[in-house]
């Protein structure tokens, strides 16, 4: 591990609020783990820099790489060396921390905090993205679904609306690859998606599974049949999905295949993407100065849609209709998913009560809507949007730079896809870094190379996730895969 200390000279001077805490936690040091580089680690040392002066207490941001990160926490607290107090990862993998008794309950904590403002965190970060079994045991700091992203400009010359299923994707992405959408005489792409294995990319294929998966709201669920825990994976559904996450490289780089989100991220910035698929990040990089090239230039809608869904009985996509697709709009079925669910921490059970509280403090102040407000305006901290006074003001985003069209359109997009009944919730069961990051990243890694079909995969997905459930024990896992879904019976 290594004490992040990185400066990146651009809005990174932070003025301690006058109401600091009075609670004095000199001497008490508070070690955190978190994902490395700039983003997230970044904004948690300078505000643990603040939280220090208020409080004395030395707040150490600890940096490894993402693909390891979940199971260095899991030993660490498994094994008792105790050596990380907090952990910051994908709330989703806090569930079999917890099914393990390892972490701190915080209801208890919350009930003692007047600086919170709970009820002001949107309901499914407060309600899915904090609570596992309906208790409190993560506090979130950022708020993570995925959107579809498009060059405003360029489809406005084109007189082409912004794709609202995968087939119009294609047809979009289709007509501006090739073109140059950033003046720099260089043929541009017309997609731009994160495919890079030992990454992030099989969220992205879960963006664009869902519309095609689930379509009888978030208690449904992508992943699993509730009633059997048996995989909801090998199907035509699925199987569609896989094939449009590979048709989409017609339109991409030549060399996407070894993109992780930072290559993407880069590229739109640079101007060189007609459509693409992110986190709420967009928004703000595109005004940050090295997105020069797309200031005002981007817009966002909720993920495409399917007008084909999958019929759970039969495995077979079949066309949506009233009963198929109850939350069908114009026939299309949309399933904005919660990919990642957002970076949340997860406190110690078993660090000293001293150290507990403190880490509740700080984890509690970054969350606060004085600082997290400001926060996620800033495209490189890599926090989202989680609360409303995020969505509903647009003041914050304006005073960031954002023009007032494109705050309108991209809180528009995500309080779209929040509210949305059909929202479909990552994975948030134990072993659920080994379902998703594991087993379908490998399988989807294998289809994008040419190794296997996409019927292959899926079958492959589907035998080595019934193992893992086998292992975890069928009935435990299906009634937490329930309760994560907000089914209690």
């Amino acid at each position: 591990m290594r004490h992040y200390t990185i400066g990146l000279g651009v809005a990174t001077a932070l003025a301690i609020p006058a109401t600091a805490s009075a609670q004095d936690y000199s001497g008490v040091t508070v070690e955190i783990l978190t994902r490395p580089g700039p983003v997230i680690a970044q904004r948690l040392v300078e505000r643990g820099e603040e939280f220090t002066a208020m409080t004395g207490a030395e707040i150490r941001v600890n940096e490894v790489p993402f693909a390891e990160l979940f199971q260095k926490i899991l030993t660490d607290w498994a094994t008792g060396t105790n050596s990380i107090d907090v952990g910051v990862f994908a709330s989703g993998w806090a569930t079999e921390l917890v099914d393990a008794g390892l972490v701190e309950p915080l209801d208890g904590y919350i009930a003692n905090d007047d600086k919170i403002d709970i009820d002001d965190i949107a309901p499914y970060f407060r309600e899915f993205n904090q609570k596992i079994g309906g208790e409190t045991y993560l506090i979130t700091v950022d708020g993570d679904f995925q959107m579809l992203y498009y060059r405003r400009d360029i489809l406005d010359e084109m007189g082409i609306d912004p794709p609202r299923t995968w087939d119009e994707y294609m047809t979009v992405a289709g007509a501006m690859h090739g073109k140059d959408l950033n003046g720099d005489g260089q043929a541009d792409f017309g997609s731009c998606i994160f495919k890079k294995r030992n990454a992030q990319s099989y969220f992205a294929m879960g963006s664009i599974a869902a519309g095609f998966v689930q379509t009888k709201g978030t208690g449904e669920g992508i992943f699993f049949h509730n009633d059997t825990m048996k995989p909801k994976v090998d199907n035509e559904a699925w199987q569609e999905a896989f094939r449009v996450y590979k048709a989409t490289g017609e339109f991409g780089p030549p060399d996407e295949l070894n993109h992780d989100i930072g290559d993407t991220r880069g590229l739109v910035q640079s101007g060189r993407c007609g459509l693409a698929i992110d986190w709420g990040d967009i928004g703000p990089l595109s005004i940050d100065p090295s997105g020069a090239a797309i200031k005002d230039k981007m817009g966002a809608v909720i993920m495409p849609g399917s007008p084909m869904a999958l019929n759970v009985e039969t495995g077979k996509l079949e066309q949506c209709n009233a009963t198929l697709c109850p939350y069908a709009i114009d026939g299309i079925n949309y399933a904005p998913f919660a990919a990642f669910g957002g970076w949340a921490g997860a406190i110690n059970k078993n660090s000293d009560a001293n150290v507990k509280q403190a880490a509740y403090d700080f984890l509690s102040y970054v969350n606060q809507a004085a600082q997290s407000n400001v926060d996620v305006t800033i495209g490189w901290t890599g926090y989202n949007p989680y609360r409303n006074s995020q969505l509903e003001n647009t003041e914050n985003w304006i005073e960031a730079g954002f023009s007032p069209e494109f705050a309108e359109n991209y809180l528009g997009a995500i309080k779209d896809s929040l509210n949305h009944p059909n929202m479909a919730s990552d994975l948030k069961i134990p072993g659920a870094q080994q379902y998703t990051g594991v087993v379908l990243d490998r399988e989807l890694a294998r289809f994008l190379a040419g190794e296997i079909t996409a019927e292959q995969a899926t079958k492959n997905i589907e035998e080595a996730w019934e193992e893992i459930t086998e292992d975890f024990g069928r009935e435990s896992q299906m009634t937490i895969y329930n309760l994560s879904l907000g089914i209690t019976n």
